[in-house]
């Protein structure tokens, strides 16, 4: 790039940079920001463009704002809440389907094995470690067929919910992560 009379050139393997007054074929001769005249060689010097000047009081300015700020007082959940599942899935019919008019207890049993195994999948595929599915108190055969749905997969155990929080429907697994 050609160097032309008031040009801001920057001094290469320096940090040295200023305003050009005089050139000639070999030399150029600039003004720097303190006020001396500098004089150096035509090749190692290098025009800037969009000259940028950064003056000591905005890199302090720049350096407060990325000092660290204090932290957020972080909110430590009590012992209990911290082991709580992070996925519950309750199967009652009734939270699955609008009405379950017109379905027999086959297609109820059906659709709620199906939505219990998606969730299952679901959380084997979020390593979701702990799920509690919420079955019910009833006859039993929902927690039967739950019992059967786990116990296809090897590294899913299985064992009754808390009994304070759920009663006696609820199946809680765990998933072991390999």
């Amino acid at each position: 790039m050609e160097i032309k009379k008031g040009d801001t050139v920057e001094v290469i393997d320096d940090s040295l940079s200023g305003k050009v007054l005089k050139l000639n074929e070999k030399e150029v001769t600039f003004e720097t920001e303190d006020g001396f005249e500098m004089t150096f060689p035509r090749n190692e010097v290098v025009v800037i463009k969009n000259a940028i000047s950064v003056a000591n009081y905005e890199v302090a300015e720049i350096l407060s704002e990325k000092e660290l700020k204090p932290r957020k007082k972080q909110i430590i959940k009590p012992k209990k809440q911290r082991n709580d599942p992070k996925l519950e899935i309750d199967l009652h019919i009734e939270k699955l389907v609008k009405s379950p008019r017109g379905m027999s207890n086959y297609d109820m049993l059906n659709l709620q094995l199906e939505v219990a195994e998606r969730q299952l999948k679901f959380a084997l595929s979020k390593r979701i470690q702990k799920v509690v599915f919420i079955h019910g108190v009833g006859e039993g055969v929902l927690k039967t067929e739950l019992e059967f749905l786990f116990s296809r997969y090897e590294n899913v155990r299985y064992y009754e919910a808390d009994y304070n929080k759920y009663g006696l429907g609820a199946m809680e697994i765990y998933i072991t992560q390999n």
